[in-house]
C-alpha cells in the first residue's frame, strides 16, 4: 500500500488529492487564494500564496484517519492552469504578479503571432496564432510594457514548470504545456528559436524550462526542502503533470474513440484526441505527442463560463453560496422561451471558435420587469451556447464527438447541465462527484512510480462514476433559435467590442 498525491492548482484555489495505489480515492482538501484584477481585462496571482496553499492543504490531508492508514506517499503528480505565467528570479522567487490565463493584455501581440504564421509552419499547430492567454504573447508584452522585469527575470514560465521547480529544485517543463503554449516543436524536440526571434524575444528561450518531458515522465525526486514543508519524505518521484483540463482525458474511464472531456468550471475546456493532424482556424491544435506518444491534441473552450454565472448571482445579485440553489431553482423554471433575453459569455474574451481576445461580455432584451431569475437563466443560456459553438466547430474539424463526458464546477449546478445538453441536442455524461484533475494526477504518478506499463493502463485503475443526461427535443428546437441569435450578436456586435477595448488600452 501507498499513497499517490496529487496537485491540482486551479483558478479560485489549490486542492490536494490522495489515492491509494490500487486506485482507491482517500480524500482532498482544498485552499483558496486571491486573485486580483488591477485593469480591464487584467487577472493576477502571487505564486507564493499557490505553494503556501498546497503545502497547507497537503498537511491537512495527510493526517486524516484514510491517509494514515494507507501508508507512504510514494509518488507526486500535478496539474495547473495553463497559461498562468511566473516572473522570477534564479531562486524561484516572483519578481512580480503571475499573469493568470484568463489575462487577455497580451491580444495586440497575439495579432502579430498571426502574420507569421505563413513564414513559421510550427503556428499551424495552434490553428495559425498563438491566443493571447499563451505564454509566448505575455513574455512579448513584458518586454514592451515592462522591459525591467523581462530582464531581471532568470524564469519567465507555465505554473506547472514553477511547482515542479518548487518540488524538485529543477527547471523541467512538461511537454503538454511547451506545446501547447509556447511552440515547443514535439517532434523534433526542439523550441522555435526562430519564431522568437522574428516576435522579438529571442532571449526567452534562455528563460524557459532547462528540459522538457514528455507527460508520465519523472523530473526528478523531491528535494529535501520541499519534503520538510510538505511533511513526507524526500526523494520520492515528482511526476510530470501538465494541464488540468487536458490531462483529464486520462480520467474519463470507457472507450476512447470519440471521446471529448468537457470541464466547465470558472473556465470551460473541450479536450479531444484524434489520430491524424487537420489544418483548422477555429480550434487549438491539432499538437503532436501532446499528451499520449502517437495522438494529436485539440482544444477549444470558454474563457469564462462558470465565472460568469458567478458573476451574475453573487457578485452583481448578491447572492450568498448557501442560497445559490434557491436561485438555480427559481430559474430552472422560467420558460426557455419567456424571458426574451439573449446574453454572450465572452466576459474575459473568446477562446474558440472566434479566438478573439477584444470580445466582452453582453446581456440585450432587459425591461424594467426583469426578474434575476430571468437574468440568471439567460447567463446559463448564453455559456450553453458558447459550448454548443466549441463542440460545432470541433466536428467542422472532423473530430468525432461520439462521447461527450462533463465534469468540473458544472456538476453542482443541475440547471447548467440540463440547459447545455438541451442546446447541443445530445446526450453527455457527468462525472458524479469527482475531480478528473486529481484522478488523472493519480494515473500520471501511478505511471512515475512505476505501477503501470503506461498511461493508457494506469487509467484503466481510476475509472469514475458517471450519470447520462439526456436533451429535452422540444427545449432543443426552441434553443437553436437561441443559438441562432447568440451567434448573430457576436458577428454583429464585434465592431463595437473591438474599438471599445482599443480606446481603453489605447495608453
Amino acid at each position: 500500500m501507498g499513497i499517490l498525491l496529487s496537485f491540482d492548482l486551479g483558478t479560485e484555489g489549490a486542492r490536494v488529492g490522495a489515492f491509494s495505489t490500487d486506485g482507491v480515492p482517500l480524500g482532498s482538501v482544498p485552499r483558496a487564494y486571491a486573485t486580483a484584477f488591477p485593469r480591464s481585462g487584467w487577472a493576477e496571482q502571487d505564486p507564493a500564496q499557490w505553494w503556501a496553499a498546497l503545502v497547507d492543504a497537503t498537511r491537512a490531508l495527510l493526517v486524516t484517519p484514510a491517509c494514515r492508514m494507507a501508508g507512504p506517499v510514494v509518488a507526486v503528480a500535478s496539474a495547473t492552469t495553463a497559461s498562468t505565467v511566473a516572473v522570477v528570479d534564479a531562486a524561484g522567487e516572483s519578481l512580480r504578479p503571475a499573469i493568470l490565463w484568463m489575462d487577455s493584455r497580451a491580444a495586440d501581440q497575439s495579432q502579430r503571432t498571426a502574420k507569421l504564421a505563413p513564414s513559421h509552419p510550427i503556428l499551424a499547430w495552434s490553428g495559425g496564432s498563438d491566443a493571447a492567454e499563451w505564454l509566448l504573447p505575455k513574455a512579448m508584452w513584458l518586454k514592451e510594457h515592462e522591459p525591467a522585469s523581462y530582464a531581471r527575470a532568470d524564469r519567465i514560465v507555465e505554473s506547472i514548470d514553477y511547482l515542479t521547480f518548487r518540488l524538485t529544485g529543477r527547471w523541467v517543463g512538461s511537454q503538454m504545456n511547451a506545446v501547447c503554449k509556447y511552440n515547443y516543436d514535439s517532434i523534433a524536440h526542439r523550441f522555435p528559436a526562430e519564431l522568437y526571434e522574428a516576435l522579438g524575444v529571442a532571449d526567452l528561450r534562455a528563460k524557459l524550462p532547462d528540459e522538457i518531458m514528455p507527460v508520465g515522465s519523472v523530473a526528478g525526486g523531491l528535494s529535501a526542502a520541499a519534503a520538510t514543508e510538505l511533511g513526507i519524505s524526500p526523494d520520492i518521484p515528482v511526476v510530470v503533470g501538465g494541464i488540468d483540463a487536458h490531462v483529464s482525458l486520462l480520467s474519463c474511464g470507457g472507450a476512447s474513440d470519440g471521446l471529448v472531456s468537457l470541464v466547465s468550471g470558472t473556465s470551460s475546456a473541450v479536450i479531444a484526441e484524434v489520430d491524424e493532424p487537420f489544418e483548422t482556424t477555429e480550434i487549438w491544435g491539432p499538437y503532436p505527442h501532446a499528451l499520449r506518444p502517437g495522438k494529436w491534441l485539440v482544444e477549444g473552450g470558454q474563457v469564462s463560463s462558470g465565472s460568469v454565472l458567478k458573476w451574475v448571482g453573487e457578485d452583481i445579485m448578491g447572492v450568498t453560496r448557501d442560497q445559490l440553489p434557491s436561485l438555480i431553482q427559481g430559474a430552472a423554471a422560467v420558460g426557455p422561451g419567456a424571458h426574451g433575453l439573449r446574453a454572450l459569455d465572452f466576459f474575459m474574451g473568446n477562446r474558440t471558435p472566434y479566438r478573439d481576445a477584444r470580445l466582452r461580455g453582453a446581456v440585450v432584451g432587459l425591461t424594467l420587469g426583469t426578474t434575476r431569475e430571468e437574468l440568471y437563466r439567460a447567463a446559463v443560456e448564453a455559456v450553453a451556447c458558447g459550448t454548443r459553438a466549441v463542440v460545432d466547430s470541433f466536428e467542422r474539424g472532423g473530430v468525432s464527438c461520439a462521447r461527450l463526458v462533463m465534469s468540473g464546477g458544472i456538476e453542482k449546478n443541475p440547471l447548467w447541465q440540463q440547459v447545455t445538453v438541451d442546446v447541443l441536442g445530445c446526450e453527455a455524461e457527468i462525472v458524479d462527484g469527482d475531480n478528473l484533475t486529481l484522478r488523472a494526477c493519480a494515473v500520471i504518478a501511478a505511471t512515475g512510480a512505476g505501477l503501470a506499463r503506461d498511461l493508457d493502463e494506469a487509467a484503466a485503475m481510476f475509472t469514475p462514476h458517471t450519470r447520462t443526461l439526456t436533451p429535452d427535443p422540444a427545449r432543443h428546437l426552441l434553443y437553436q433559435q437561441t443559438y441562432d441569435d447568440y451567434v448573430g450578436l457576436a458577428t454583429a456586435l464585434a465592431p463595437i467590442m473591438h474599438e471599445m477595448h482599443d480606446r481603453l488600452h489605447a495608453s
